[in-house]
């Protein structure tokens, strides 16, 4: 579907509309449900997987009818207190959300996944009187449900008396947290930011139909701006998923029809992994196909390269298996987006763009260009409307912090439980995110501050990068690169934790460490990662869209047990049931002769040290070394296995196996 520029102008009324109210949560309320009261608001599924729909008309005689209901269930609480919001997304959560601020109670924003004692802690820090929520247990304060809520019997005297403040949570540990209070005016001036997108993109926001997925957890700052607060405000529908698994997730979209869609990295990096191998595993004519559909879509081959029609043909067949051929506009926000994820998914014929924001600031930019090759680039885009951007690169500060200005900026917050004002400097905000600007006027984020490895030479190295080289390698779950100072050391190691499961077994981690080394010896010397740690754990998640680095770092730096030496959780795999005599009686006689071999100190010989990435062989000195270990040791190495051998430990568990003297299989007998 081709959108022009021209037809987008006249949602922009409405927002126009916004500027000359008093500017609070009640006046975007009411401006979004009388636009269109027919159109479709939501779209939900039931328990048959039947469409549902609710028009807008509907919506807000929900929002009236729950909000008198819940005027008589929090009637002690007193008016202007603070009620938690503790729900999934569904189609109750913006109903609930309206209803509590219609009644005269702001808004604390609680993660549906949140443990009960962490909501606890943070009703308690904000001063909460109480909790809508349909999880059972001790909040500390009231809780009430969803059904019985719904049961109490309309107040038909009711009055709207509407609050004017939501507040977002960026921790919710049981230490102290901190929560970021929004007032109407803040949110108003999120929605006026969008004053201009319109003028950049036909295809983020227009007249005709939008349907929206609502995937992102509506109390994180992205859900809530750029899914529920925009497109709600623009009349569009939010299509909620039944539920959070991967097959929710592709019916909703591919029933609702979805039109746009907006997520985290993992998601995108989940279909680009996956197309990935699809391919790898197609025949040779498919798998070109798909490369060559790719390659078009990118700007790489011309049409004519592509192969006429063919190139169309594929990507309505792929699009279909995928996210289906309704999707006009994706943005990915929350984390980094690595270079091979943006290229696959926008070679699908899914147009990708960067986006950028915090609890703190809200929503304040996204890369709009309709051109592929400039989205390719990763930008976030330049500043909203009503948002300046600055770069800390004068006086004292070289770091190239991000700071931003804006309307949007939260006043007020909770730290530990006291409310104290933001006080910034000149009005501007401290990101914490270091920033570079291209030549087009676009910016680009590097990386946390806190999270930057400095090395001995001073450059400066950025995690968020490294890690997603090594996204891809099989059976690692998940995976993060941090900086880690070994006890004694003044320079942090570049290190790479990865996540795998209980069942992986020794010849898997050794697929695993090959593919690792493969991958770490095409990078720069100043982004090689120096030591690998295994957890058998998922690691740790913040509102399960990043890794939480700091835990990890402080884990490891304490000496935590979870996280193991690759080279010493590979060793253990792979001896498992083997006699330790035994290992130690092979052991040494081969490290010699690897130490022979290459002229090396046999102290250098390291158990699972590489031959050619750790201890600088070579092919020829290989086979050398392989018929030396056949010759001393009486033993005949099959020559298949010459190459897939890397360490010594691979050599001396051969050896134990082809002696016949490792562990005895069930019904086996000793010779």
């Amino acid at each position: 579907m081709k959108i022009s520029k021209e037809t987008t102008a006249a949602f922009l009324s409405s927002a126009k509309a916004l500027l000359s109210t008093g500017q609070s949560m009640s006046d975007i309320f009411h401006l979004a449900m009388e636009r269109c009261p027919a159109k479709t608001a939501m779209i939900g599924f039931d328990e048959e997987g039947k469409v549902v729909k609710t028009s807008y008309a509907e919506y807000k005689d929900k929002v009236f009818v729950t909000a008198s209901k819940l005027a008589q269930v929090l009637s002690g609480t007193g008016k202007g207190t603070i009620i938690g919001l503790k729900l999934k997304n569904s189609t109750s959560w913006p109903i609930y959300f309206w209803a509590l601020l219609m009644c005269g109670h702001n808004v604390l924003l609680i993660d549906a996944k949140l443990p009960v004692e962490n909501a606890a802690n943070l009703l308690k820090q904000s001063r909460a009187r109480g909790i809508i929520t349909n999880d059972e247990g001790d909040f500390g304060v009231p809780s009430f449900r969803i059904n019985d809520v719904s049961a109490v019997a309309r107040d038909y005297a009711f009055t709207p008396d509407w609050a004017n403040h939501v507040i977002f949570c960026s921790s919710g540990t049981t230490g102290d947290a901190k929560m970021m209070i929004y007032d109407g005016k803040n949110l108003c001036n999120q929605v006026l930011a969008s004053l201009d997108l319109a003028k950049e993109s036909a295809y983020i926001c227009h007249q005709g139909e939008i349907n929206i997925l609502a995937m992102i957890p509506l109390h994180h700052i992205f859900g809530f701006v750029a899914v529920f607060l925009w497109y709600t405000f623009y009349g569009k529908a939010l299509v909620f998923p039944a539920g959070p698994s991967t097959s929710d997730l592709m019916y909703a979209i591919h029933k609702g029809k979805c039109t746009h869609i907006y997520s985290v990295p993992l998601l995108w990096d989940a279909i680009a992994q996956k197309v990935t191998r699809q391919a790898a595993m197609e025949n040779e004519k498919k798998a070109e196909l798909v490369k060559k559909m790719i390659a078009y879509n990118t700007g790489s081959i011309s049409k004519r390269e592509a192969g006429k029609s063919s190139w169309k043909v594929t990507k309505r067949i792929v699009q279909k298996k995928l996210l289906g051929t309704n999707v006009q506009f994706c943005i990915s926000g929350g984390g980094y987006l690595s270079q091979k994820t943006l290229t696959t998914i926008n070679g699908l014929g899914y147009p990708l763009h960067n986006g950028y924001g915090m609890t703190e600031i809200g929503v304040v930019c996204v890369d709009l260009s309709d051109d592929v090759q400039t989205r390719l680039k990763a930008s976030i885009g330049h500043p909203f409307y009503g948002v300046e951007f600055r770069i800390g690169e004068t006086g004292t500060e070289k770091t190239g912090q991000l700071y931003v200005k804006s309307a949007i900026t939260h006043n007020r917050k909770f730290v530990g439980g006291v409310l104290t004002r933001n006080i910034m400097e000149d009005g501007y905000f401290p990101t914490g995110d270091i920033a570079e600007i291209d030549g087009m006027g676009g910016y680009h984020i590097k990386g946390r501050i806190k999270d930057t490895i400095i090395l001995s030479n001073g450059e400066n190295v950025y995690p968020d990068e490294i890690e997603y080289y090594f996204r891809d390698v099989k059976h690692v779950n998940n995976c993060v690169v941090l900086g880690v100072k070994a006890k004694g050391e003044a320079e942090e190691k570049i290190t790479l934790v990865i996540e795998v499961d209980n069942s992986v077994d020794s010849e898997t981690l050794k697929a695993i460490k090959a593919d690792i080394d493969s991958i770490n010896n095409t990078l720069q010397n100043e982004k090689k990662v120096q030591k690998v740690l295994v957890d058998r754990r998922p690691l740790p998640m913040a509102n399960n869209m990043k890794v939480k680095r700091f835990v990890i770092k402080e884990g490891i730096e304490k000496g935590s047990d979870d996280y193991v030496d690759f080279d010493s959780e590979r060793k253990a795999a792979m001896f498992e049931g083997y006699d330790p005599a035994i290992i130690a009686k092979y052991t040494k006689p081969i490290a010699k002769i690897f130490a022979k071999v290459l002229i090396l100190p046999e102290i250098k010989i390291k158990g699972d040290a590489h031959w050619i990435n750790d201890l600088g062989g070579d092919s020829m000195s290989y086979i050398e070394m392989a018929q030396t270990v056949d010759s001393e040791l009486g033993v005949t190495i099959p020559e298949e296995l010459y190459g897939t051998l890397v360490c010594l430990n691979d050599f001396v568990k051969t050896v134990i196996d082809l002696k016949g003297e490792g562990p005895k299989k069930e019904g086996e007998t000793t010779k």
